[in-house]
């Protein structure tokens, strides 16, 4: 996964632009990360496409009984909850994945 830093993201927004086409890119700022850059296309396989999408109608309440079923597995301990690190692993791992995938 490329790199940059704010200050050349500002700078080369352009290249910025047609290199997470390619590829998720990791925006840094004082060598910290702060976000990640992703394509559309990319993005339609996780939930933040949803962010952008038109909700149909009733999305709303299906939404929240999801949310409330969920809740409840939860609290009788049919469900159990994963710690962020191993998740956020994961999720490197299909974005990996998926580069080294589109690349061949």
């Amino acid at each position: 996964m490329k790199t940059i830093s704010a200050r050349d993201a500002k700078c080369h927004f352009g290249e910025l632009m047609d290199t997470m086409q390619r590829e998720p890119v990791l925006l840094t700022k004082n060598n910290r990360p702060v976000g990640i850059f992703i394509s559309m296309e990319d993005a339609a396989e996780t939930l933040i496409a949803e962010l952008f999408m038109e909700k149909e109608p009733g999305y709303d309440e299906w939404l929240q009984a999801k949310v409330g079923k969920t809740l409840e597995n939860l609290n009788s301990g049919k469900t159990q909850l994963n710690e962020h690190d191993p998740v956020m692993a994961r999720v490197w791992q299909r974005l990996l994945e998926k580069n080294k995938a589109s690349t061949a």
